[in-house]
């Protein structure tokens, strides 16, 4: 009490048996008078936990052990620095936290296992709260500043968008070359950095269920209480079948509130966090098939040009049934550059207008070949149905022969000659290859384009100028025109066309 001039022994505390272990005192940071105490006394049987407090140096203790379960010994406990209130309780069977000083206590999972805790501390600069567990194991809750003036009456709110951080821009690069521990092997030790970028958190009260979980959901319900079931219609069960499943949507927007990414994240009941990369989307073309599982740590998924610094916000909305519906306000962040450029560039704008110029043109490119390869697939398929149908004559057989050799013409205009290539003789620069060139050197550089780039995407975009006439010419008229001729012969169905049926003939 007297900065240790003189000592006092206290013998007991309130409600905890004596001679029991002290596994944790922790001095208050908001307040000078204030102590918090643990206490473990599994060794005489006895699994409670014991959380005290004192509010006056230590003349006198309280208990805010509150409904933290009957089993579960306290080994340690940690505050936070600015809500006096909200504490972290580190126990035999996990991590708890209370909003109210200690009555009521909640569970923290989010991939936690049911481990003890045996130590807690407080990164304060960035709000993140360390665990040391007894399996030797360190977890990090990453800023848990969410915490910080939830109330009872934020959780019986629907949905919850909450304040997001300043995010630091840079360019992410890995120790080893490629993610993670590289080729280090199983014997070395490698933890996840946090996502990258801006992180968003929400909560949702209720899962957003479809139609089939909302009537199972009331059948277990009604067969509980005894009611009768009925067995859907087949209107209901059609509507079922087709309706796409409910999403969760986080609108990014500049300070110009024009939209810049959207995303999706979670939608199950409690909190989740969804981080933006802070790039604008990918220019590449769309793919239905999900990206793979384990794919090889060299490949880099497709990704845009990062956006400028500066103000950005989110919103949150639902889309259920094909139905978009804004469920939070927005929140407002501030995207910082980091500063560690060797060599920055001082006009990020102009960066950033040669970047978009860049994915433009790339859209447009990559675009061209994924046409290129549906013309490929028509074509094939107009060989076949040709040779099948008894009506089309040689000059229909000559024509799509012809429309295949400007095809593989201009495949190696956009993407090299691979009769070369196969053979390993040099070749020069396709399209693709300068586009690509450019890309993988603008989109993770905050310097200025080089003129090497500049250069490779000038070259490009006039090449496209006189390919893309062409292909559309093959692909919007001759094509066409043969799909027809070949319909009107009575050929078998190909790709790229629907039958005629004359029902009077």
């Amino acid at each position: 009490e007297n900065g240790g001039e003189t000592w006092r022994r206290v013998e007991s505390f309130s409600g905890v048996p004596g001679s029991t272990y002290v596994s944790d005192l922790e001095a208050s940071v908001t307040d000078a008078a204030t102590v918090y105490a643990t206490f473990d006394n599994h060794k005489n049987a006895d699994f409670a936990p014991y959380v005290l407090m004192s509010s006056n140096r230590g003349r006198t203790w309280r208990s805010i052990s509150g409904d933290l379960p009957e089993r579960g010994s306290v080994h340690s406990l940690a505050q936070d620095g600015e809500q006096p209130d909200l504490l972290f309780a580190g126990t035999e069977f996990g991590l708890f936290f209370t909003l109210d000083g200690g009555d009521r206590w909640i569970q923290v999972k989010g991939g936690l296992p049911v481990i003890a805790v045996r130590d807690l501390e407080i990164q304060r600069r960035e709000n993140d709260l360390v665990l040391a567990t007894f399996g030797r194991g360190f977890y990090i809750l990453d800023d848990y500043t969410p915490l910080r003036g939830l109330t009872r009456e934020t959780l019986e709110t629907d949905a919850v968008l909450f304040p997001v951080k300043d995010s630091w821009m840079y360019m992410p690069r890995f120790r080893y070359g490629i993610p993670g521990k590289a080729m280090q092997g199983d014997g070395f030790y490698m933890a996840a950095n946090p996502p990258f970028g801006a992180v968003f958190t929400y909560y949702l009260k209720e899962k957003l269920s479809t139609r089939e979980e909302q009537r199972q959901e009331m059948e277990k319900e009604t067969g509980e209480s005894g009611g009768e079931l009925t067995y859907p219609s087949w209107d209901e069960l059609r509507a079922e079948d087709r309706e796409e499943e409910p999403a969760v949507i986080l609108t990014v927007r500049d300070e110009d509130g024009q939209v810049v990414r959207r995303l999706t994240g979670p939608v199950s009941t409690g909190f989740h966090r969804v981080a933006w990369d802070l790039r604008y989307p990918a220019a590449n073309p769309v793919s239905l098939e999900p990206p793979p599982a384990d794919p090889a740590p060299w490949d880099e998924p497709p990704q845009g040009p990062m956006a400028m610094p500066g103000m950005y916000s989110v919103s949150i909305a639902t889309r259920i049934d094909g139905k978009i519906t804004s469920v939070a306000g927005s929140m407002s962040f501030k995207t910082v550059p980091l500063a560690t450029a060797t060599v920055p560039e001082e006009d990020r704008a102009a960066l950033a207008a040669f970047q978009k110029d860049v994915a433009a043109l790339q859209r447009a490119v990559l675009g061209s070949v994924r046409a290129m390869g549906e013309a490929g697939t028509r074509i094939d398929h107009l060989k076949k149905g040709i040779a099948e149908t008894p009506a089309a004559g040689d000059d229909m057989d000559r024509r799509v022969r012809a429309l295949d050799v400007r095809l593989k013409d201009l495949r190696v205009e956009f993407r090299g000659d691979s009769t070369i290539t196969s053979r390993s003789e040099p070749t020069p620069p396709s399209l693709v290859g300068r586009v690509g060139r450019v890309v993988s050197g603008a989109w993770n550089i905050t310097s200025a384009p080089t003129a090497t780039q500049r250069e490779n995407y000038s070259v490009a975009a006039k090449a496209f100028v006189g390919l893309l006439p062409r292909l559309r010419t093959l692909v919007e008229q001759d094509l066409v025109l043969l799909e027809d001729d070949l319909e009107a012969a009575g050929g078998p169905w190909t790709p790229g066309r629907l039958p005629r049926w004359d029902e009077e003939r």
